[in-house]
Formats: structure tokens, sequence, C-alpha cells
């Protein structure tokens, strides 16, 4: 073990121990920013760095289940990505398959896909729907794996859900209008059941969400860290941690 090590191993200690115990978030919800901005600058080409991003993520989880969060959301691919060239987006969709049936293949956590999976290729939409079937009996930290997922598309989703279920039970526009809670919308999203985020993380030095988890996140904690996600380390998470921590939640104002 080289002097670095020594030295990392120490502050990853120290960070710790300036972390609330009594104040860890239930559920982490990361963009996973700057795979490409990390192979451009290290001459690589682009999937490249998405491969080193993906190896990075099974570590990741395991940072989140040392220190007891319950539900880790990954946004893996956006309904903008989509549109991105075929000689780009095959072979991430391909590296985005692979990943999840890994994650699922270790059976340490439950996976969960949430996004619009009708929009996505017929082996990455099956490979998404066999991992959360395969998982759906395993207790640890639920893993939401968002392939296809924007903020607004949700939205839609879950009005249009809530829409079709009202019209079912005979319900009309002017009942459900006078009726409608937040709650109703809640329950027609795709993280349906689980506690909404405490801590979202974005790599790469991006200020911004770009949509992701827009209903879900009105109470969150944000945090900004300027590397890119391929070089995001444990000690990165850990200052997250920190901060979140640190912070006086203040709910609603």
């Amino acid at each position: 073990m080289g002097i670095g090590d020594l030295v990392y191993g120490a502050y990853s200690k120290r960070l710790s121990s300036q972390i609330d115990q009594d104040r860890i978030p239930r559920h982490v919800g990361v963009v996973l920013d700057g795979n490409r901005r990390w192979a451009s600058e290290h001459g690589n080409a682009t999937d490249h760095g998405h491969r080193v991003g993906a190896a990075k993520i099974e570590e990741f989880i395991g940072w989140c289940d040392e220190v007891g969060v319950e539900v880790v959301t990954l946004w893996l691919l956006s309904t903008d990505n989509l549109a991105r060239p075929a000689a780009e987006l095959e072979p991430l969709l391909e590296i985005i398959t692979n990943t999840v049936s890994e994650l699922a293949a270790t059976r340490r956590w439950r996976v969960h896909p949430v996004g619009a999976l009708d929009l996505l290729p017929a082996q990455t939409s099956r490979a998404l729907k066999e991992a959360d079937v395969s998982t759906r009996d395993i207790g640890g930290i639920t893993v939401n794996v968002a392939v296809g997922y924007g903020g607004r598309h949700e939205l839609v989703d879950a009005v249009r859900a809530l829409l079709l279920e009202q019209a079912e039970l005979g319900t009309s526009l002017e009942d459900l209008a006078q009726v409608l809670e937040a709650d109703h919308i809640a329950e027609h999203l795709y993280t349906k059941g689980q506690p909404d985020p405490d801590l979202l993380i974005r790599t790469s030095g991006e200020q911004r969400l770009s949509g992701f988890m827009l209903w879900q996140s009105a109470n969150s904690e944000f945090y900004f860290c300027e590397a890119y996600w391929p070089d995001f380390r444990k000690v990165d998470f850990l200052r997250a941690l920190r901060a979140y921590s640190q912070r006086d939640r203040r709910f609603g104002t």
C-alpha cells in the first residue's frame, strides 16, 4: 500500500466521522453525467466512457449499502437521449442492457426499471423487465434504473394512467376534478410506493437536474459534484453525505 492509499484511507475515515449517522438519506438519486466528456478528454471513444461509467455503478451501490441507504435511483438514459445517432445510441443501449442484467445476477439488490419502456428497443425493454421480476423477492436496497426516463414524460404517464383508471371505474372528469389531490398522481408515478429522494447528486459540474424526478424532488437536497461520473470516488460520495447531514432541511420553505 502506497502513501497515496494511506492518505486516501485516512481522509475517508475523517469524512465518515463528520457524517451524522442519524441523518443518512433513505433515498439517493444520481444523474450519472460526464461519461462522454471523460472519454473525450482521455482520447477515447464515447462508448468507452460509458463502459467505464457503467463499471462504477455496482461499486457505488455498495457504498450506499454500507451506510444504510434504502433506495437508489440511477439515471442511465433520458428520453432525449433516444434521439441520438444510432452509432452512439446502440452501443449505449447494449452497455445499459448488460449492466442491468449483471446487477440482477448478483442477487444482492432489487432492480426496478423506471421509465417509458415502450420507447426502448425490445431487447433492452425485455432485459429490464426480466431484472425486475427476477429480483422482486430480494431484500436490501432497491435500485431504480431510469432508462428512457424523462420527468415530464413520467408526469404525463402518471396522469394518463390515473385518467384511464378512473374512466374504468365510471368516474367523470368533473367528479375527478372535484376530488383530485397530489397523492392521486403520486400513486401513478414510476416510483410509486417508494420514499421521495432525500438527496440528488449530479456529477460533471452541471448545476441543473434536466427534468430528473421533477415531482419527487420537491423537497430534495441537491449536491453538484465537479468530478465526471467515471472519476466519482467514495470520498466524493462521503462529501455529499456530509453536506446533506449538515443541512437544515426546511420542507416547503
